[in-house]
């Protein structure tokens, strides 16, 4: 396990190195979007669909959760209301 350890870690570090990594710009550098390749860009629209995707279906599911849920206090309510009688 210690080996594998040592192995991830030299990988992590040496493998943009290896790979040959270029430089990257520091960040309090300027660099125009025209200068960045192609396959490093990312459209907004992508980023920003996913984001609302994700938020509609965790509202969508706590919806259905809630509902659920008070589904089961009701019948819990009406249970308790006909034992009480």
């Amino acid at each position: 396990m210690r080996h594998l350890r040592v192995l991830l870690t030299l990988a992590l570090l040496l493998g943009p190195a290896l790979a040959g990594a270029q430089p990257q710009p520091s960040p309090d550098e300027f660099v125009p979007i025209s200068e960045i390749p192609p396959e490093e860009q990312i459209p907004a629209i992508n980023l920003v669909a996913a984001a609302y995707g994700f938020v509609w279906v965790a509202v969508l599911g706590y919806v259905w959760s809630l509902g659920g849920r008070l589904k089961k206090a009701e019948d819990e309510i009406a249970r308790l209301e006909r034992k009480g009688r």
